[in-house]
């Protein structure tokens, strides 16, 4: 994703290494889209995605809670025989409702940050590709901060329900499952906040924010170098022509490589946030909510290292399908939401 004029701009002005700069696709800048249309479109497109891939978040979720290690195969069997499809999309309404306002912050966040920073690293003369990796990055990090404020709570409830009814968590985790029922999200809502209060909601809130800013700040960076070298490749390779097809092509690699380093580097940190989350610690015959090294050291204890990577496939695949349709549909979305010109 290019930084729109002020990359033109520049490489105009830079006339001895303007044979060699890489044009990318062309970029819509913040000031550029209705937000209105923006938000409406962007609500109805991205809840469409969620739907899409909400059953390999259910897995992956279950995966990290488990002490045991389970392959995605057996658990989607277990789901299908003893819950039917339905067990695919538990706390999905309450997800789903949590994802109109997440994403509005985090659209909101990521493209101003993204055209401000943009604009001062370019003034202050770095290259087009430290400019990229910069704003990018740092788009990344703050609508994460943004988005979480609303996914923390979401995530929460959501988790709670998608791991009930898992037998296998019920038999091996007796003391640390979470002991209460819940019949629906707004049930849940309700329980939580009696038994833990407000400050449940916001349970792993700070490891979440250790989990999802880095891992958006990479991804985002990740993508713009990985784009700014797949399109170099793509247009040599066909005589420098752009077309719809080929920038669909670009993004869809770009995506599926930033979420590859993604996914490595922040999957320890998801599944420690994930099991605060869900989970409980037993002290006393009491239940209370589990802390980090409580976390790490039931995972060092279950498998070590290896324990904290439970899950990382499907998380690789939701990732790579997620960021490779959002971000086709995201870029989709801004043109369709760009002001008519007058």
């Amino acid at each position: 994703m290019s930084l729109g004029a002020l990359m033109e701009e520049k490489r105009r002005a830079t006339t001895s290494s303007s044979s060699s700069q890489v044009h990318m696709s062309n970029d819509i800048d913040w000031q550029m889209l209705d937000k209105s249309r923006f938000f409406f479109l962007g609500a109805a497109l991205f809840s469409g995605v969620s739907t899409a891939l909400y059953p390999i978040v259910v897995l992956k979720t279950r995966q990290q809670v488990s002490p045991t290690r389970v392959s995605c195969a057996n658990i989607s069997l277990a789901i299908a025989r003893l819950e039917g499809l339905k067990g695919f999309y538990k706390g999905f309404g309450t997800s789903l409702l949590g994802t109109i306002p997440a994403r509005a912050l985090y659209m909101t966040a990521l493209e101003i940050t993204k055209s401000s920073v943009g604009q001062a690293t370019v003034r202050l003369g770095l290259s087009d590709t430290t400019s990229l990796a910069v704003a990018n990055g740092a788009a990344g990090l703050t609508s994460a901060v943004a988005a979480q404020t609303v996914w923390t709570p979401i995530d929460i409830v959501s988790q709670r329900l998608m791991v009930q009814g898992d037998v296998s968590l019920s038999k091996h985790l007796p003391g640390v499952m979470n002991s209460c029922r819940y019949r629906n999200g707004f049930d849940a809502f309700r329980k939580i906040l009696y038994t833990d209060g407000p400050r449940g909601f916001y349970r792993g809130f700070g490891i979440s924010i250790l989990t999802y800013a880095p891992s958006n700040a990479v991804w985002w960076a990740s993508y713009s170098l990985a784009q700014k070298s797949i399109w170099s490749r793509y247009k040599h390779s066909y005589n420098h022509k752009e077309d719809a097809g080929g920038s669909v092509v670009v993004q869809a690699l770009s995506s599926a490589t930033a979420s590859g380093c993604s996914a490595l580097v922040t999957m320890p940190v998801d599944t420690i946030k994930t099991r605060l989350q869900v989970l409980d610690a037993e002290e006393n015959g009491r239940r209370r909510a589990m802390t980090v090294m409580q976390s790490v050291k039931s995972l060092m204890k279950e498998g070590g290292v290896g324990a904290c990577y439970r899950g990382l496939g499907p998380r690789w695949v939701a990732m790579s399908m997620s960021a490779t349709t959002m971000i086709t549909t995201y870029e989709f979305l801004k043109r369709l939401a760009t002001k008519k010109q007058k």
